[in-house]
């Protein structure tokens, strides 16, 4: 399992650097002139060399790769060019929000799924043709999209829900959750149904194997059988789909912190692309990025934990 950890470990280093790599390479060539847009039309072409040569775009972009390299091996990833704040120090304070409407979003999407897997996999066919329905339509449906239904239905019309804003959690644990009530909701929907379709297929094969047949053998009970040995065996099928809903929460947010007006890393992210924010941009890619990684390997030591023959590879 060690072994694991560590080859893990090792391959997150290249990574880094590669979508560091392509981060930088990508916005070099998207339209705009930083300087210009901070400087504005009315500054002199003086102006606007002397600019650009303080923000080095007047050098190639492999040197000014090679700076921004440098810079985070001394701890520094840059000053957003537009607040003069730290990169880190506003990732650090969109962070939370982020992590709130992703954490909170994969709970429900596992808690109901699984849910609805183990029961529609259990009893009979019309709750699993229900699950299917559910399934493609929640995969259909853009996030964004349900996120304005909902919020014009459940914020608008009924007044159940604020539909925008965010209040954090050591303020008011009570308001955290009823200010992300409805954003949570729009992000974990359309897992949901995939969640459960991946539970109830898994469950069904698990269930037809000889381990289940000499259990209800030995006398265990249908319970027992169902919801310790037979959830155990699908497992591995179970947490491989839910890294996958964290990772695509990931991007999902984008859309819907935007829908909702939250003060985290998509929003931050919509803006410093739009106003060429590079060091702001360039640290988003790099602390998403990192969170896939600690997310692949807490899945894959929460593959040791279920199937020990995993903790000796």
């Amino acid at each position: 399992m060690l072994n694991l950890i560590w080859r893990r470990l090792a391959l997150s280093i290249p990574l880094l650097f590669l979508v560091s790599i392509i981060t930088f390479v990508i916005q070099s060539f998207l339209p705009g002139d930083l300087a210009r847009s901070l400087l504005g039309v009315s500054a002199t072409d003086q102006q606007y060399q002397a600019l650009r040569a303080a923000l080095h775009l007047d050098q190639p972009v492999l040197v000014q790769y090679g700076m921004y390299i440098g810079g985070i091996f001394r701890g520094d990833f840059g000053t957003s060019v537009y607040t003069g704040q730290p990169v880190l120090q506003t990732i650090a304070q969109r962070l939370p929000v982020s992590l709130s409407l992703i954490v909170l979003g994969t709970v429900m999407a596992a808690a109901i799924g699984i849910l609805l897997g183990v029961l529609s996999a259990t009893r009979g066919p019309v709750l699993r043709r229900l699950v299917d329905v559910g399934s493609l339509v929640g995969g259909a449906l853009p996030n964004f999209w349900l996120g304005l239904v909902i919020s014009l239905v459940f914020a608008g019309a009924l007044g159940w829900f604020p539909s925008t804003g965010y209040v954090d959690f050591t303020s008011s644990p009570g308001l955290w959750v009823w200010y992300l009530v409805l954003p949570v909701c729009a992000l974990a929907i359309g897992a949901i149904g995939i969640v459960a379709k991946v539970t109830r297929d898994q469950m069904m094969t698990t269930m037809r194997q000889g381990f289940v047949r000499t259990l209800r053998a030995a006398g265990a009970s249908e319970a027992s059988i169902i919801w310790k040995h037979s959830l155990r065996g699908s497992g591995v099928a179970i947490l491989t789909v839910l890294g996958i809903v964290f990772v695509a929460s990931l991007s999902g947010t984008v859309l819907i912190e935007n829908v909702f007006v939250l003060p985290g890393l998509g929003s931050l992210a919509v803006s410093a692309t739009t106003r060429h924010d590079i060091p702001v941009i360039q640290g988003i890619a790099l602390v998403l990025t990192a969170m896939v990684i600690v997310v692949n390997l807490l899945i894959d030591l929460a593959y040791g934990l279920i199937n020990p023959k995993v903790r000796l590879s």
